[in-house]
């Protein structure tokens, strides 16, 4: 009897561990997304208020 105990256990734990991984997954998909969204915002916000879209900044070369 505690063979059949310890398969369902068994079988109840991977459903579970599968069920999280999918869980976790999909919170990543959204992280990803929102991460996406909130770079392109700060890239608009950047560009409108400073006006530096799409020039590239000079560097200035230190003489010694």
């Amino acid at each position: 009897m505690g063979a059949v105990v310890s398969c369902i256990q068994s079988v109840l734990h991977a459903i579970g561990s599968c069920l999280m991984t999918i869980v976790n997954a999909i919170g990543a998909v959204l992280r990803a997304i929102i991460d996406g969204v909130v770079t392109v915002i700060d890239v608009i916000i950047a560009c409108l208020t400073c006006g530096y879209c799409g020039k590239r900044k000079r560097r200035t070369r230190a003489t010694v």
